[in-house]
């Protein structure tokens, strides 16, 4: 039994009898359920895929319900394994939405493997990413410009104009927190920020001063890279420079998609 079959007849077995959400998931939850409300609303939205044991319990609470009214509209049962044959993480469905549900080890290994989907690790570069890195260096007037992704151990240069480095270890990469962000990281002047003032990259070369990055997200939401602007002078940057990269950062993730 498919679980969109389920859905719809969930969603009209609830408007049919007049009864809430809510009330379908106390009453799962009495007989067992484990799953929150918010993911059962997000199942009946099509956005997320529940076992097939989940979905079962949820058929029987609805079914209980509609016991006590006149509807006639009954919820089917399903096997107990997933539309795609095998029991799936319910919270991966969500994607990054779903990060706070996520242990931080479980949220780093979601955001790696949709680095890894993306398929462009160790790949040459390419001029659709080309594009966009001499777009930003001319407009914004730095000397580098970068697309990055970051996996477990580097920083993968996609696209790099300047004197950045190919396969810096994460960890003392500017990008490392950008990816940290739900916004951009704007670092004006280096050394007179106190997370970045003693990094090597910037004590020694490229002596970056100036920085802005702007997270790049692939599939399921999650962060896969940067798009960065880089310069060995400090500078301001405006509300307008922001959402000039912000803009760029959209247009290489619509590449990221492809």
């Amino acid at each position: 039994m498919s679980s969109q079959v389920q859905i719809t007849t969930t969603t009209r077995a609830l408007s049919e009898a007049n009864l809430e959400l809510s009330q379908l998931w106390m009453r799962y939850y009495a007989i067992g359920g484990a799953v929150s409300g918010y993911e059962v609303e997000a199942y009946l939205g099509g956005l997320l895929i529940l076992p097939g044991v989940e979905r079962n319990l949820l058929a029987d609470a609805m079914n209980e319900l509609l016991e006590q009214t006149s509807v006639l509209t009954r919820v089917p049962q399903s096997g107990t394994q997933s539309d795609g044959g095998t029991e799936q993480d319910p919270r991966r469905a969500l994607g990054a939405a779903a990060a706070f549900l996520f242990t931080d080890g479980e949220a780093e290994q979601e955001r790696l493997d949709a680095v890894t989907r993306t398929h462009l690790l160790d790949t040459a570069s390419e001029q659709r990413f080309d594009r966009y890195t001499a777009l930003v260096r001319t407009h914004l007037g730095v000397s580098s410009s970068i697309i990055a992704l970051i996996d477990d151990h580097r920083m993968f240069l996609k696209s790099v104009l300047g004197p950045i480095e190919q396969n810096l270890p994460r960890e003392i990469t500017f990008c490392n927190a950008t990816i940290r962000n739900a916004g951009p990281l704007i670092v004006p002047d280096a050394l007179e920020d106190a997370r970045f003032a003693s990094n090597p990259l910037v004590l020694g070369e490229p002596r970056i001063r100036f920085y802005a990055g702007y997270p790049l997200r692939g599939q399921g939401g999650w962060t896969v890279g940067t798009l960065c602007a880089i310069d060995q002078a400090p500078r301001d940057f405006s509300a307008a420079d922001e959402r000039f990269l912000q803009e760029v950062a959209l247009a290489v993730e619509a590449e990221i998609a492809r």
